[in-house]
This record gives structure tokens, sequence and C-alpha cells, in this order.
């Protein structure tokens, strides 16, 4: 029989034992009638049974106490037993993920470790090569420090002449510095010369289409004259006015105004002694040019005849237009230019020539906006003295027309003639003096 089976039965003979002690006990207070703590006696009874439970409870605890160290330790101690278990239990659990991390970190550091060695080898391997290409490369240097004391030697012989072919370079250099400059210099006058003839080339070339332009509409006109007796020619002007309207009420007086003089025109050069109203112009017309010119600006408002008229048709069909009155031409723009040696023309060819200058003059400033056909250049005296003048020059001037004052697009144009050699302005029509004959200023 094993030593717990013996405890369980000491404990329970030492129980029934106590247990029977105690009825006998309590029997006997009972028939005695005895009283304690001046109880009743059925009341100390009672007491003396309690007292013996406790006897047979205590003494069963002594007993299992004294007999079993782990009981005792269990029923006193099982607290902190208990805390001391879930502390180990966490200390377990954070020694598993340790654990984990160190069999992680190893797996990794033998593959580091298997890698290394890896490297190791491949570093050997270089290493013997670099060992064998030092080798080579000791041999090379040998060689070379052979070569380059053999170098040295020519290296000496060779600087003495670098030396000498440095100062022969160095007055070369300067020479062709010197020749270098000059050069320039002649290309860049050379380059203004050019650009001055590229600038008067596309003056001509300008000139020359302004002029191709007006030998195409003189033939035109020309056309239309021998087809009949035509009065009014297409686009020919009839009536025109400059107007500022700040209103629409002003624009559409100053509209009725005008083609009612437009009219008048008409009548005289179609059918001269009637007094009808042949011009004839869209309401759509009328309203778009007062709505065009009411806004308080400048405008020229000229009325065009819109076909070739003969004498006596009985309806002129017209069209407005108006344009803004600019400015064209400041005072001293030029307008047109030509050049010419004097010395080698004749009074006529340079009169032609003066001729063509206001005719490009004319056309450039058509071009331009300006609504006068004419070029106005002042005294005739002053033009005959300034030819007169123009005449005593041997070598080629540039012969300009230059706007004599602001030029707005109502016209006219005024001009003068400048003739200028080199930039400097050698005479004008404008307040031109008698000069010595014969002599080139």
């Amino acid at each position: 029989m094993s030593g717990g089976e013996i405890l369980i039965l000491a404990v329970l003979i030492l129980g029934a034992v106590i247990a029977t002690l105690g009825d006998r006990i309590g029997t006997r207070v009972g028939k005695a009638r005895l009283s304690l703590f001046k109880l009743r006696p059925r009341k100390t009874a009672t007491l003396v049974t309690i007292i013996t439970g406790i006897l047979i409870s205590a003494s069963t605890l002594g007993i299992l106490f004294a007999a079993s160290n782990q009981l005792r330790t269990g029923v006193f101690e099982l607290g902190t037993i208990q805390r001391r278990l879930r502390n180990t239990r966490t200390e377990l659990e954070e020694a598993r993920i340790q654990k984990g991390q160190i069999e992680r970190e190893l797996t990794k550091s033998r593959s580091d470790r298997a890698s290394a060695k890896k490297q190791l080898a491949e570093t050997n391997q270089s290493l013997k090569g670099a060992i064998t290409e030092r080798a080579r490369a000791q041999a090379e240097a040998a060689r070379i420090q052979t070569a380059l004391s053999l170098t040295q030697g020519r290296l000496t012989n060779v600087s003495g002449q670098a030396l000498r072919l440095r100062s022969e370079i160095g007055q070369l250099q300067a020479a062709r510095d010197r020749v270098i400059a000059q050069r320039e210099q002649e290309i860049r006058a050379r380059d203004q010369i050019i650009q001055q003839r590229e600038a008067r080339l596309k003056e001509l070339e300008t000139q020359q289409e302004d002029l191709a332009r007006s030998v195409q509409a003189l033939q035109l006109t020309a056309q239309g004259l021998r087809v009949g007796n035509v009065v009014i020619q297409r686009g020919q002007v009839l009536a025109s006015i400059a107007i500022r309207a700040t209103n629409t009420a002003a624009a559409q007086q100053a509209v009725d105004q005008l083609l009612r003089e437009a009219n008048q025109s008409a009548i005289r050069l179609v059918r001269p002694g009637t007094a009808d109203r042949i011009v004839q112009i869209t309401s759509a017309d009328v309203k778009q040019l007062i709505e065009q010119i009411d806004d308080g600006q400048d405008y020229i408002v000229r009325i065009y005849s819109g076909a070739n008229y003969l004498v006596g048709e009985k309806f002129i069909q017209v069209f407005a237009d108006a344009v803004r009155n600019r400015v064209v031409f400041l005072a001293g723009d030029v307008v047109a230019g030509t050049s010419f040696n004097p010395s080698t023309l004749s009074d006529a060819q340079i009169q032609q020539r003066i001729n063509q200058l206001l005719t490009a003059a004319n056309f450039r400033a058509r071009n331009l906006g300006v609504l006068t056909d004419s070029v106005q250049i002042g005294r005739i005296q002053d033009v005959i003295t300034f030819i007169e003048q123009l005449k005593q020059y041997k070598e080629t001037i540039e012969l300009r027309a230059v706007a004599s004052d602001v030029t707005y697009t109502i016209g006219p144009l005024n001009i003068d003639l400048v003739a200028s050699q080199n930039g400097q302005v050698l005479l004008r029509t404008k307040n031109v003096a008698p000069t010595t004959s014969g002599q080139n200023p």
C-alpha cells in the first residue's frame, strides 16, 4: 500500500474516532445536564459537538499538512505559484520568439557565410590573377624605364628645338594677327557696303513693283476708255469728307450730306442739268457705314463708283468706304529713294529720274493709306535751283523723297528732295542756296 493510501486511511480512522468521542462526550454532557459559559445544557451539548467537528477538521488538516509538503505549499503559496507560472509562460513565449529570430538570423548568417566563402574564393582567384598581372607589369615597367632613359635623351634635344620653334611661332602669330585684323576691317567695310546695296536693291524692287502695278492700272483704265464714252470709271471717287461723329445721329447726317454731294458729282458727269437722284447704295451698306463711324474717332469717308458709266446713264451704283485718319508719315520719314551720277546724265534724264522718284513716292504713299493721288514738292523755283546745283556733283549721289511734315491718311503728301553722299546731306529743295559751279563739295 502506498503512502497516500495509508494517509487517507489514517485520516478516516482518526475522524471516526474523534466523531465517536465527540458523540459520547456530548451524550454525557447532555445526560449530566452540564452547563458551560452559563449556557443551557442543550446549547452546551451543541457547542461540544461543534468543538468536536472543529477538532476533527483541525486534526485532519494538521495530519495532511504534516504528511504532505506539496499540500502545505499549494495551500499557502498557491497565489505566488500562479503568478510565477504566468511569468514563466510569458518568458517562455518570449524565448520562443527570440528562438525563432535567432534561427532566422542563423539561417541568414549561414547564407551570408556561404556567400562570403564564394566571394573569398573569387577574391583569391582575382588575387592570383593580380599577382600574375603585377609580375607582367613589373617586367613592362622595367622595359618602359629603359625606353624612358632613351627618350629623355631625345627629349633634351627636342626641347631645344621646341624653344626655337615657339619663338618662330610667336613671331608668325603676331604677323597673322595683324593680317587677320586688317582682313576683318576690310570685311566689315565690305559687309557694310553690301548691306547698303541690299537695302537699296530692296527699295528699287519695291519701287519697280509699285510702278508695275501703276502701269497695269493705267492699261486697264485705257482699255475701259476705248470701249465707249466712259465719263465715270470703276472705283472713281465721287465725294469724300473728313468726319468725327460722336453719336449715330451725327453720323447719319454726315452720310446723307456725303451722298447728296456724290449725287451732284454724278449728275454733272452723266446727266448734266437734271436734279434726279441717280446714285444708288444699299441700306445695309449705309447702316454698316454709320455704325462704323459713330465712335468719335477721325474718319475719311468716300463714295466710289461701282462700275464704268457712260453719258446718259439713269442710275449710278456706288459703295462707301471709311478709313481712320491716322498718321502715315512723320516729318523727315523717307518715302522713296534712288541713286545716280549727275555728271553722266543730261538735264532731261535728271528730270526723268526725279519724276520717277516722285511717282514711286506717290505709289508708296497710296499703298500705305494716303488717299490723295498727288505729291506736292513745294515751289517750282526751288526744284529748278535744286537740279542746277545737283549737276555740279561728279560722283554718285543718293536722292531721297522725304516727308516735309506730318502726313495723315487724308493727305496731301508734302515732300522735300534731299541729296546725300556717304550719309552726309548735300542739298535739299527747302532753303536751297546757290553754290560755286564746277566744284565737287
